[in-house]
């Protein structure tokens, strides 16, 4: 698969959780192909299959039934040595809780996935100290998660996240704990990496994110209801001024 040069594809993709009367399909057959260098949101309820569908994207859950490709290599019948191989070198997560390291300092917590990918410390140093000059925290490498507000942690993430180049940077929920200065931050930060090539599939509950996206996926019950390109979308200040930010 992958003659188009997608990043990602997925082909009649079902989740599914319990038995009988309390089965409930999480993601229900879902087909999806993004390009390399979209910014797709994924948008709907609590409960729709959102996270779900971003964890199959991901490896780190494994579906019921279909396919997932990723840049050409199908990844749903991995081994769990091969999945955690894939997560550590051609998949980034950034998540609402952060989860950083708490011990580890900003630019610790960036080194981390590289040195477990087996970069060198020196290389690894160096790729953090460049990724938290990118998300403007040059200033606070040296500085405790606790120690940041959160839209600064968030931006510690998504360093993180890129530390090892990813394929694909798949984000959930990823303004869910910040304000609107904050957010905005976070905007500006996938719009450069969009324009720099980077591919990213974002989860929200957001409007102002999801207005500044390449494409926009509804989910409801598991399935897609709409998918809409939005090849006019604003840049990251226009939409959020326009949607109230």
């Amino acid at each position: 698969m992958n003659e188009s040069g997608d990043v990602l594809q997925v082909r009649d993709l079902f989740k599914k959780h319990g038995r009988g009367q309390g089965l409930v399909r999480a993601v229900d057959g879902v087909d999806l192909d993004v390009p390399a260098g979209q910014m797709l949101a994924v948008m709907g309820p609590s409960g729709c299959g959102k996270s779900t569908l971003l964890h199959l994207l991901g490896g780190l859950e494994r579906p019921t039934g279909g396919e997932v490709w990723l840049a050409g290599r199908r990844i749903d019948t991995l081994s769990e040595r091969a999945l955690a191989r894939l997560r550590r070198g051609s998949t980034g997560f950034v998540f609402q809780a952060f989860h950083l390291v708490e011990e580890l300092s900003a630019a610790e917590n960036v080194e981390l996935p590289a040195l477990l990918a087996g970069c060198s410390p020196r290389a690894a140093r160096r790729r953090a100290a460049v990724l938290l000059e990118r998300v403007g925290l040059a200033g606070r490498a040296r500085h405790l998660p606790s120690e940041l507000s959160g839209g600064q942690r968030q931006r510690v993430a998504i360093a993180r996240a890129m530390a090892n180049e990813p394929l694909v940077l798949l984000a959930d929920e990823p303004t869910g704990n910040l304000d609107t200065a904050a957010t905005l931050d976070v905007l500006r930060l996938f719009e450069d990496l969009r324009c720099a090539g980077q591919t990213l599939v974002i989860v929200t509950h957001d409007e102002r994110v999801a207005a500044n996206a390449d494409r926009l996926i509804s989910m409801r019950d598991g399935t897609f209801v709409d998918d809409t390109w939005l090849a006019d979308h604003a840049g990251p200040l226009e939409g959020l001024i326009e949607l109230g930010g």
